[in-house]
C-alpha cells in the first residue's frame, strides 16, 4: 500500500511537471495573443495600435521602456493589427489565439523591422523586405503579384486594402477581379462578401460621376442628404474610434473647416457599433458637422448605398454634386482640398464687370 502512494506522489509530479513544460513552452495560452519586442536607439516611447478586421474594436497604447515592450490581449481567432509609430509610420502585425510574435530592430530604420514567430508574419517580413528596395509603382505590382499566388492568406487581405483600395488613383475594375479571386479562397470572409458587392457599383463610380440622392439621419436626430451639401467644396467621409488614421482624418477635416468656414460642408459617417461611443468622440472634440451612425458598422444601407469600401474613405464634391476626389489619403486630404477651393475661387469671387461679356 505505501509503495502505491508513493508511486501514486511520483506519478503526480510527473504530470504536473509535464503540464508546467508544456504550457509554458507554448508561450500564450489559447484565447490570447502577445506581441514581444525590442526596439535599438528607442529608450522610452509610446505607440498606437488598433485592429481594422476581428482584432478589437478600439485604439489601445503600446509603451516601450529601455527599449522593449510587451503587449497582450484577447484573441480567438485570426487578426490583423496595425501599428503605428511616433513618426506616423506604420507596421503591420498578425496575430492568431495562442501565439507570441517577436519584433525586433532599429527604431532609425523602422522599414526594415522584422516580425516572426507565426507564418504569416514572416510572409510579410519577407515580402516587406523585398519592398523597401523597388519604386512605388513596383511596389503595388508586387503586392498585386502576391495577392494572386496567395489569394487566401490574411497578408493578402491586408495588401489588398493598403496597396490597391487606398492607392491615389485605384482602378476599381482590376480590384474587383482581385477581390473576386480571393472570396474563391475564402468564401466565408464575410468583409470580403461585402467588399466584392460595394466594389462591383464602385466601377463605375469615378471622378465626374454625381453623388447619390442619399437621405439619412445623424446622432442628433437632424435629416441630412445631399442636400445638405451645397457649399463649395462638400466632403462625405467614413471614420470609426478603431481606426487611428480615420481619427486622425477627423480632426484635420475639424481644423480645415475652421479655417475655410462656410466654403466646406462635411458629413461624416461612423463605423462604430455604439452610437453612445460615437456622440463621445463627437461631443469630445467640438465636431459640429452631421455625424450618422447606424451601429451596422460595415453593413450599414447609407455605407453600401454611396460605395464606402475602405477606412478612412471620403468623397469630395463640388456645388452640383459631381464627384471631384474619392478615398483621399491623409497625407494628402489637405492638398486636395485647397487645391479644390483655389479651383472655385475665381468663379465665386468674379464680379459682374470681370466675367467674359455676354454675347448678342
Amino acid at each position: 500500500m505505501r509503495k502505491f502512494r508513493k508511486g501514486n506522489v511520483l506519478l503526480t509530479f510527473l504530470l504536473f511537471y509535464l503540464f508546467t513544460f508544456t504550457f509554458l513552452s507554448c508561450g500564450t495560452e489559447n484565447g490570447r495573443f502577445r506581441i514581444k519586442g525590442h526596439l535599438q536607439n528607442m529608450n522610452q516611447a509610446e505607440f498606437y495600435i488598433y485592429s481594422p478586421d476581428a482584432g478589437f474594436m478600439k485604439v489601445d497604447t503600446i509603451r516601450v521602456d529601455k527599449g522593449s515592450f510587451v503587449y497582450e490581449t484577447s484573441l480567438e481567432k485570426l487578426a490583423t493589427y496595425i501599428l503605428i509609430y511616433p513618426n506616423s509610420s506604420e507596421q503591420v502585425v498578425f496575430g492568431n489565439s495562442g501565439a507570441t510574435v517577436e519584433m525586433e530592430g532599429d527604431a532609425s530604420h523602422l522599414k526594415e523591422m522584422e516580425v516572426k514567430g507565426t507564418e504569416e508574419n514572416e510572409q510579410m517580413t519577407a515580402w516587406r523586405m523585398n519592398a523597401n528596395r523597388l519604386t512605388p509603382p513596383e511596389v503595388k505590382q508586387s503586392a498585386i503579384d502576391f495577392i494572386k499566388e496567395h489569394p487566401g492568406s490574411i497578408v493578402s487581405n491586408y495588401l489588398f486594402q493598403r496597396y490597391v483600395m487606398l492607392d491615389e488613383e485605384p482602378d476599381y475594375r482590376a480590384a474587383a477581379a482581385l477581390a473576386k479571386l480571393m472570396l474563391k479562397e475564402q468564401p466565408e470572409n464575410g468583409r470580403l462578401i461585402r467588399l466584392e458587392k460595394q466594389l462591383r457599383g464602385l466601377q463605375y463610380f469615378t471622378k465626374g460621376a454625381i453623388l447619390p440622392n442619399f437621405k439619412a439621419t445623424d446622432i442628433n436626430g437632424n435629416a441630412v442628404g445631399r442636400q445638405s451639401l451645397h457649399a463649395e467644396l462638400n466632403i462625405v467621409s467614413v471614420w470609426a474610434m478603431w481606426n487611428y488614421d480615420s481619427m486622425n482624418m477627423q480632426r484635420k477635416l475639424h481644423r480645415l473647416q475652421r479655417e475655410y468656414g462656410s466654403r466646406m460642408a462635411l458629413v461624416s459617417i461612423s463605423l462604430d457599433p455604439r452610437i453612445k461611443d460615437c456622440k463621445t468622440f463627437v461631443e469630445r472634440d467640438s465636431i459640429r458637422w452631421s455625424n450618422i451612425c447606424d451601429g451596422k458598422m460595415w453593413d450599414s444601407p447609407l455605407v453600401q448605398e454611396l460605395g464606402f469600401s475602405v477606412i478612412p474613405g471620403n468623397i469630395l464634391v463640388d456645388r452640383q454634386g459631381k464627384v471631384i476626389d474619392v478615398n483621399v489619403p491623409v497625407t494628402k486630404i489637405e492638398e486636395r482640398v485647397k487645391a479644390a477651393l483655389e479651383r472655385e475661387k475665381p468663379q465665386a469671387s468674379l464680379g459682374a464687370s470681370e466675367r467674359e461679356p455676354s454675347r448678342l
